[in-house]
């Protein structure tokens, strides 16, 4: 393994290790406005940083590691299968809006947040039904907001970086 090889995997399991720590912090919050399932969503600040500084598959890879090991420690798989599916649509979602170059990191960030709230719902659709969608505007809402905090933070973090490209 090279140098930079090997300095890339223990970025990657830092961030990894941090996203964990916050995803677990965020899962002992009270919901939000009395309904369940809506989280601040700051474990995925190091995914944004990573698509924006690094490489997509280096934060598609942090992702689902921690999703897996957050399941199992956690939540369960279940919930694992919900978090995976919000979290391929969000990647997915992020990387063509930032590949268009209109979009701030905030405007991405939102549409991720967004785009992560409709994977879980299509994924319950289709467990327990399209009664479902009924709650999908609050998941909206809660992803709108979410996802402008968690951009603005990540906007910041990314200007903090020595050699960014602007």
């Amino acid at each position: 393994m090279t140098d930079n090889r090997i300095k890339r995997l223990a970025l990657a399991g830092l961030l990894t290790a941090v996203m964990f720590i916050i995803g677990y912090v965020e899962s002992l919050l009270p919901a939000f406005f009395a309904v369940p399932g809506i989280k601040p969503g700051f474990a995925n600040i190091p995914v944004m940083i990573v698509i924006f500084l690094i490489d997509w598959k280096m934060a598609a890879a942090m992702s689902v590691t921690r999703i897996v090991l957050s399941g199992l420690t956690f939540s369960g798989m279940f919930a694992c299968i919900y978090s995976l599916a919000g979290a391929f649509l969000s990647i997915t979602v992020m990387l063509l809006l930032k590949k268009t170059g209109k979009f701030s990191v905030t405007g991405i960030s939102m549409a991720g947040g967004v785009a992560h709230n409709l994977g879980q719902i299509l994924v319950a659709a289709f467990v327990v039904g399209k009664a479902v969608f009924y709650y999908f505007p609050v998941l909206v809402i809660s992803g709108l907001v979410s996802g402008f905090v968690t951009g603005l933070v990540t906007g910041i973090m990314i200007k903090m970086f020595p050699g960014k490209k602007d």
